[in-house]
């Protein structure tokens, strides 16, 4: 595994918590309460040393994952499945 350098929640100043933030508002409700609350070892925590990149990438998602698009929420987790376990993700 690569190691990355990343910031802890801790340790971010403004400009990286108000990118957490913004991202995480364009998520689902489902994801409010996170499953691995420490960042720092997520794929959200690999993006901190670039606020601006980790933003647009995770805000994309969130924009994807928008109920007002024509997938249900069962159809965009079923995609979703299909693709990792295509790619051999364990997540």
């Amino acid at each position: 595994m690569t190691w990355i350098r990343t910031i802890p929640l801790d340790k971010a100043d403004e400009k990286l918590k108000k990118a957490i933030e913004g991202e995480q508002a364009f998520y689902p409700k489902e994801y409010a309460q996170p499953v691995h609350p420490v960042m720092a070892d997520s794929i959200v925590g690999s993006h901190t040393l670039i606020p601006e990149a980790l933003f647009h990438a995770f805000s994309t998602f969130g924009a994807l994952m928008s109920p007002d698009l024509p997938l249900t929420r069962a159809q965009h987790e079923m995609i979703a499945t299909m693709v990792s376990v295509t790619n051999r993700c364990v997540y």
